[in-house]
């Protein structure tokens, strides 16, 4: 953990929700350092917003390089 970006901590919850597709599952993350909270929409957009967040440290060690 010596290199902040080597290192991505979240609070994530969780919940079963209604909707016009029946249920689903909604996500939300906080960052402990900031506060900021995003929400999302289904366990897809949680996945994709969280291989972003790797993909993007891969992309720019790689450049580095």
């Amino acid at each position: 953990m010596s290199n902040p970006r080597d290192y991505r901590a979240y609070l994530l919850r969780l919940w079963r929700a209604e909707s016009a597709e029946g249920t689903v599952w909604r996500a939300s993350l906080e960052s402990p350092h900031t506060g900021e909270c995003r929400a999302f929409p289904d366990l897809a957009s949680l996945y994709a917003f969280l291989q972003g967040q790797t993909t993007v440290v891969d992309v720019k060690e790689q450049t580095e390089e």
